[in-house]
Formats: C-alpha cells, sequence, structure tokens
C-alpha cells in the first residue's frame, strides 16, 4: 500500500487563470496526471470570486463546503441550482455541466472529489463517530474537526493520529479502516473509489 499523509496548510495552492481562486491537490490517479487525463482527483479549492466553473465532460463531481459563506451554483439550462451553504454537506453533480459560481459573501473553500466516468466511482461521507471504512483501492482520509485514530485492520502498523486539517491518502491497494474519533464533536471526511 502506498500511504501519503497531508496537511491541508501545507498543500501547494495553484492560482486559477481567471483570477477566481486557488486549488490545492491532495491526490489524483494515476500520479502525475493532469486536468485532462486524469482518472481521480481530490483537491481544495478557494473561491476569491464569483464566476464559472471549469467543465470536466465525462467526469463525476462532488463537492463539500469546508468553510466560508458558501456559494450559489447554478447551470445555464437551471438543471442545478444549489446552495453549497451548509458546511461538511457533499452536492454531486456532472462534470459535464456549464455551472455558474456565486459567492454567498466572502471567500469559501471546498473539498472537490472528480472521478472518471465509467472508470470509477467516488463514495464521499462525513463521519462523526467511531466506524469502519470498507475496503477500497483508493481513498483520501480528511480530519474536518478534531483528533482521530486511524487504523488499517490489515496492516501490522500501529494507528496513525489524524488532527483537524490533516488527512492521508492510499492508493493501488485494498484497504479498509478503522476510524475513532478522540473528542466529541469530530468530523472526518472519506473518500473511496471503487472501479466501475
Amino acid at each position: 500500500m502506498s500511504l501519503h499523509p497531508f496537511h491541508r496548510d501545507a498543500l501547494p495552492a495553484t492560482p486559477w487563470k481567471n483570477g477566481g481562486g486557488a486549488t490545492r491537490e491532495i491526490a489524483c490517479w494515476p500520479p502525475g496526471a493532469g486536468l485532462g487525463d486524469f482518472s481521480w482527483r481530490v483537491s481544495i479549492a478557494t473561491i476569491a470570486a464569483s464566476g464559472p466553473f471549469s467543465a470536466f465532460p465525462g467526469v463525476d463531481r462532488q463537492i463539500m463546503l469546508l468553510d466560508g459563506d458558501g456559494v450559489r451554483l447554478r447551470s445555464g439550462d437551471s438543471r442545478i441550482d444549489h446552495l453549497l451553504d451548509t458546511p461538511h454537506a457533499p452536492f454531486a453533480f456532472s462534470g459535464d455541466a456549464a455551472i455558474d459560481c456565486a459567492l454567498l459573501g466572502g471567500p469559501s473553500s471546498d473539498f472537490n472529489v472528480m472521478a472518471r466516468r465509467g472508470h470509477w466511482h467516488a463514495g464521499v461521507q462525513v463521519l462523526g463517530g467511531a466506524g469502519l471504512i470498507e475496503l477500497a483501492p483508493h481513498g483520501v482520509l480528511l480530519a474536518l474537526r478534531g483528533s482521530w485514530r486511524l487504523r488499517s485492520p490489515d496492516q501490522e502498523a500501529s494507528a496513525l493520529a489524524c488532527d483537524a486539517v490533516e488527512g492521508l491518502c492510499w492508493t493501488d491497494a485494498e484497504t479498509a479502516w478503522q476510524v475513532e474519533p478522540q473528542a466529541p464533536g469530530a468530523a472526518l471526511a472519506v473518500v473511496r473509489f471503487i472501479p466501475g
């Protein structure tokens, strides 16, 4: 198993071409893939100005507000009209859609998950308590609030500690996780990528 711990604030920020924000990539598959040829991708974006989202034909997307006032997402055909203003509530939509994003206040940060349709399916959930995360060949865990203990039952390694804004990515190995918060009020984002 390839395991990569990360700290949200230490991820390099790439400014958007339109100047409306910046993206911090957590992981993508295969390693080194660009925006046009990734199989899946997980990132954190800071949205600083209203404007259009980039289209990703053939990609299924999920987005979740991390902090800030949030945004309103609308498509030109009116099929999508969503207020992304509740933290830690994933919203799924097609990357084929032409989406316009309007800030509801100041800048916002969001968690983005993208999976190439027909190749990978992304399961995204937020846990508030102890649990078992089922096997998946690829995935990302991100502590949203509080501290967590993370342990892979099929690995010899001891439990890993993960504080808020820290996380880990695993790739290319079927892995399950036992997760346990260290205090009430903790929240953990879980992303599992399954072929399909």
